[in-house]
């Protein structure tokens, strides 16, 4: 929530100035250092100071005349004053080249994603993978891999491409797989994931008469792939660079990586606006375990529909304006490598 109150140009220059010395050093920051860096007075910058201390946007350690800033202050700069940097060539031209082994293959794409983020962050770094029960199917292909067995593939609209194979106790043949493909491309493009249930496809299965009973194997192999579709998994990596931050103790450390393992709470966390770098410090997670993190997530899309995040959690004294500019790249890119595969499908 941002700071309901008016700063002046002055009071902004040296919230910002301390944070980003904080962010820098780890150490509070004095009135000499701003003084010098805006072109004031350090009597001027202590009488801010300690204005911006009673607005809660700033404190100060009893052990040291600097000061340092509040999770208020951290909300106020992320929100209204720092300035997110372009990367340039050699840094967009480094993620791609991590990114890379990984650019046709929708899985590996992701796992190189939460990989890259942790590396370059230095942070804990997460990614759920698209799909979800509002995916729907774009395409249903059957695959002959033996006499008796066959591969059955869901493509969806989230870039996914789920497969299971399955046996028949009879011999397949192409008129066979042709029939249980149109059926199925006839009565499943374009239908949500979640709609595909043991009673749909019992009904789905009735209506091919006589050939019902050939048709048990695949509509169970069906039921299957549609479930892996709907359910959406989040990928973690970095979760030791965690030990690594002196602003968090061993048990904090494990308190935070305890909690990035249940799942349900860390997707409610995950499920951000589309369309920007979002930031939730410290004790806005709403979490205790979370209360001196900062959590950036940015959504990425397939085909322009929203599709899952790539997150970093770190200390609530992280580079926001560098992490923020790398979150937007990855997203940007997996976004359209991830829509240019689900077209390929």
């Amino acid at each position: 929530m941002a700071v309901p109150m008016e700063l002046t140009l002055r009071k902004e220059k040296i919230l910002a100035s301390v944070i980003t010395g904080f962010i820098q050093n780890g150490e509070p920051v004095g009135s000499k250092v701003i003084a010098e860096e805006i072109g004031v007075s350090s009597a001027t910058v202590r009488n801010e100071m300690a204005s911006l201390t009673e607005l809660g946007l700033l404190e100060q350690p009893h052990t040291s005349a600097g000061r340092v800033p509040s999770q208020k202050g951290y909300r106020e700069y992320v929100d209204r004053l720092m300035q997110v940097p372009e990367l340039n060539p050699v840094q967009k031209q480094r993620i791609d080249a991590y990114l890379a082994p990984g650019m046709y293959d929708s899985e590996q794409l992701l796992l190189r994603t939460v990989q890259t983020a942790a590396a370059l962050s230095r942070c804990t770094a997460a990614v759920t993978t698209p799909g979800g029960p509002g995916a729907r199917v774009k395409a249903v292909q059957l695959v002959q891999t033996s006499r008796r067995t066959a591969m059955l593939l869901i493509m969806s609209s989230a870039g996914t491409m789920k497969s299971r194979v399955f046996r028949c106790d009879y011999n397949l043949t192409n008129d066979i797989l042709r029939v249980f493909f149109r059926l199925f491309n006839e009565r499943l493009t374009g239908k949500c994931v979640s709609e595909i249930t043991p009673a749909f496809l019992q009904s789905l299965g009735a209506s091919l008469g006589e050939m019902y009973s050939l048709i048990g194997a695949p509509l169970r192999a069906l039921l299957e792939a549609a479930s892996d579709t709907a359910h959406t998994d989040i990928l973690l990596a970095g979760q030791m660079n965690l030990f690594l931050c002196p602003e968090l103790s061993t048990t904090g450390a494990r308190r935070v990586l305890d909690f990035l393992e249940r799942r349900e709470e860390l997707f409610s966390l995950l499920n951000q606006k589309p369309g920007r770098v979002t930031a939730l410090i410290g004790r806005e997670c709403g979490w205790p375990e979370l209360e001196n993190i900062s959590l950036l997530t940015a959504r990425y899309r397939v085909e322009g529909q929203d599709a899952g995040a790539v997150m970093v959690a770190g200390p609530v004294r992280m580079d926001y304006p560098r992490l923020t500019a790398i979150l937007r790249y990855l997203s940007e890119t997996i976004s359209e490598q991830l829509t240019l595969l689900a077209g390929e499908e």
